[in-house]
């Protein structure tokens, strides 16, 4: 593989895969683009993939001594694994969804600024996982499902994106835009 081309060691590239797919699959269950799948069909994808493999990604990552990727992973282990067992099934409050939402869209948004550099794969997948949290969370709140399912497509987004990274990184696929020289666009020829 060319280190050039692409970017990323074995927990930051399992770490990726394992939430690209736990967020692919909670936002296309939010949209309802698919018939009789909810969000919580994804629940057991989330406890366990989500939640158990981010967990012990994130543990061997500080253990390697990476407390970057090692607080993200284990903290959105956390998340996933907690939704999964019980916040996101149907004996919950939608205030109590909502508020769970909006407090777990924090620790996106700590993410997303402590990722700041790391380009598109890192602060970009936390980015957006915060923008789909935090319209999930009011739209729960607020009894919207509008903005429920705009977090939905968010979401989806967030795990293609996560899940791409961590496909180029395995398959040596380009992970940085390029750009022209002096920063602008190239002449039409």
């Amino acid at each position: 593989m060319n280190n050039e081309v692409a970017a990323g060691n074995t927990t930051s590239t399992l770490g990726h895969l394992a939430l690209g797919l736990t967020l692919l699959a909670f936002g296309l269950g939010g949209t309802g683009v698919i018939d009789n799948v909810a969000t919580g069909d994804a629940a057991g994808l989330a406890t366990w993939v989500g939640g158990v493999t981010l967990f012990l990604v994130g543990l061997l990552a500080l253990r390697a001594g990476d407390k970057g990727e090692g607080t993200a992973y284990a903290a959105l282990g956390a998340f996933w694994f907690t939704w999964g067992t019980g916040a996101g099934g149907a004996d919950a409050s939608a205030d109590a969804m909502g508020l769970f939402l909006l407090l777990w869209a924090l620790l996106a948004l700590t993410l997303t600024m402590a990722a700041a550099g790391s380009g598109l794969f890192g602060q970009g997948v936390y980015g957006l996982l915060f923008v789909a949290l935090l319209l999930l969370g009011i739209g729960a709140l607020a009894d919207n499902g509008g903005l429920g399912k705009a977090g939905g497509w968010v979401a989806a987004v967030a795990g293609l994106v996560a899940w791409y990274g961590a496909t180029a990184a395995v398959a040596g696929w380009p992970t940085a835009l390029r750009r022209a020289a002096g920063g602008s666009a190239p002449a039409a020829g």
